[in-house]
């Protein structure tokens, strides 16, 4: 008990500090010229975006990335010229849409390291383009928000037990995009309403782990092999870590997300169960059936945009959206959910797979212990370490 509180007179007191100067791109990074006085998250997720829309990696701008002698300031050709590039994005947006964000590097580019001019035959005649907008507008003939939120809660146990649920422990393992990792050892810890972590370690990398940890008020992000290793969540990526630690109780959906819509179904692919229940295969590259889904997007905290998906026929929790801000479009989380399992009386999801713009984490769950103690601790920033931050 001496811990547990000596732990939470810590977290009080980190609480109570007044907010240390927020770090910015131009005060962490050298050689920045365009993409100033934006958060250091933002700023990570600004290069996310551009890797997407080029369909490229580090190593194609930035001198010796994925190397030991990786050189971040040098100014390279396609660095110079990306900077051109958000130059002329910008004045577009601010000459023709009154600085709203209209245009981004994805609108010309879609994967592609030169944009594509002309149509072809294909698409001229082949199907519709199902890319979906990212505001949605409220659609004739759909159900209710309100409706779909309630057959959820029905689905996962009734409002009076999922209104019961006021912390959880999960245990598992997961592997990271393109199997990076071997099978890394997974907890999460959730506390309501607004504390989450989630830790990963690597058995064969000690030095090396991921966490994302929100504390009710701060958040840090912590992954191996990039150019930062660890950081202070200060922008969008804070607001993502707020909104994640929320929803992680399903009775706040209706408090947490504002001017709730209902957009048209689409078909989503649900993530299958492993081959028992006693399997902790993390094989999630496949995917199941098909599920017609019910499409819900609301507003969270400071404006940021969440797009649920609930199975149509099971009302069942199937993927999560969430979308941040870059000064070169919106960046986009994903959280997909399956193999729901009893926990606590409850049904909750035993398999996610968490992208994000620099990586993707399968998960697969063995347990999760309902409403128990969680030591304060679990939500500190995490510990300084040798590994991971060349």
């Amino acid at each position: 008990m001496a811990v547990v509180w000596l732990m939470g007179s810590a977290l009080a007191a980190l609480q109570a500090q007044p907010a240390a100067a927020k770090k910015t791109s131009d005060t962490v990074f050298k050689n920045i010229q365009v993409l100033k006085d934006v958060p250091v998250d933002d700023f990570m997720g600004t290069m996310g975006v551009m890797c997407a829309a080029l369909g490229f990696d580090c190593s194609d701008c930035h001198e010796g990335a994925g190397t030991e002698k990786v050189n971040w300031a040098a100014d390279t050709p396609k660095k110079v010229r990306a900077r051109g590039m958000v130059r002329m994005m910008t004045a577009i947006n601010r000459d023709n849409f009154a600085g709203r964000q209209m245009v981004t590097c994805w609108t010309c580019h879609h994967g592609r390291d030169h944009p594509s001019t002309t149509p072809t035959m294909e698409h001229m005649y082949g199907p519709a383009s199902q890319e979906m907008d990212d505001v949605l507008t409220q659609m004739p003939g759909q159900p209710a928000a309100g409706q779909i939120i309630d057959k959820y809660i029905r689905a996962i146990g009734g409002a009076d037990r999922v209104a019961g649920l006021k912390s959880y422990v999960a245990k598992g393992v997961s592997v990271g995009f393109g199997g990076f990792g071997g099978s890394g050892a997974v907890q999460i810890f959730a506390k309501f309403p607004d504390q989450r972590a989630t830790l990963i370690s690597f058995p064969k990398n000690p030095d090396r782990r991921t966490t994302r940890t929100y504390n009710g008020r701060e958040g840090w992000l912590e992954t191996p092999l990039t150019i930062l290793g660890e950081y202070e969540l200060t922008g969008s990526e804070l607001d993502g870590a707020r909104l994640d630690a929320q929803l992680a109780f399903p009775a706040q959906i209706r408090e947490v997300l504002t001017t709730l819509r209902v957009s048209m179904p689409v078909s989503i692919s649900d993530l299958p169960a492993p081959s028992s229940q006693s399997s902790t295969d993390v094989s999630m590259v496949a995917i199941g059936q098909d599920r017609l889904a019910n499409v819900v997007q609301g507003t969270g905290p400071r404006g940021m945009l969440a797009t649920l998906y609930f199975d149509q026929e099971t009302g069942l929790l199937l993927r999560m959206v969430r979308y941040g801000m870059s000064p070169i479009g919106r960046v986009p989380t994903q959280v997909d959910y399956g193999d729901y399992r009893d926990a606590g009386g409850m049904k909750m999801p035993f398999r996610m797979i968490f992208a994000w713009m620099d990586g993707r984490d399968a998960i697969q769950l063995s347990e999760i212990q309902t409403n128990v103690e969680i030591d304060a601790s679990k939500f500190m920033p995490p510990p300084k370490t040798s590994g991971g931050r060349k």
